[in-house]
């Protein structure tokens, strides 16, 4: 059998671990076997197949494996307490004008000012929190 062919059945073996442990170290090591198994089918020799396998496996983990794992660490933001609420939706359940009222806001009742002085809300209209301050949100 070609060591083309055993290179292959490396890269296979190893995605194997790569898909029931999910991870990425195995696909990288998978690629290295794949790249390997192209110098094989080029004529190389046994040592430049294993040269090529190891270079291109730790190429993959130096250069690949820290962006892979800055993207997951990231994630989405995830806005908590009172900057989950600049944005949201809220009803207005008292008249709001720029001296005060009340809002429903996530289901609860807050009190709310309108941020632009002279303007008035009445009851079931939909407001935009812009900010809060202290229990008082401000609303567009």
């Amino acid at each position: 059998m070609d060591s083309w062919v055993w290179w292959l059945v490396v890269a296979v073996g190893l995605g194997i671990p790569l898909v029931i442990t999910a991870m990425p170290e195995f696909g990288m090591f998978a690629v290295g076997a794949l790249a390997a198994a192209g110098t094989a089918g080029l004529g190389a020799g046994v040592v430049a197949q294993f040269i090529v396998f190891v270079a291109v496996s730790v190429a993959l983990l130096l250069v690949v494996r820290p962006i892979a794992y800055r993207h997951l660490k990231q994630g989405p933001p995830v806005r908590m307490g009172i900057e989950a609420l600049k944005g949201a939706s809220a009803v207005v359940q008292e008249r709001v004008d720029d001296q005060g009222g009340r809002i429903k806001l996530n289901g609860e009742i807050w009190s709310a000012r309108a941020l632009n002085p002279g303007t008035v809300y009445e009851p079931g209209q939909q407001v935009d929190v812009i900010e809060i301050e202290g229990a008082t949100a401000l609303v567009v």
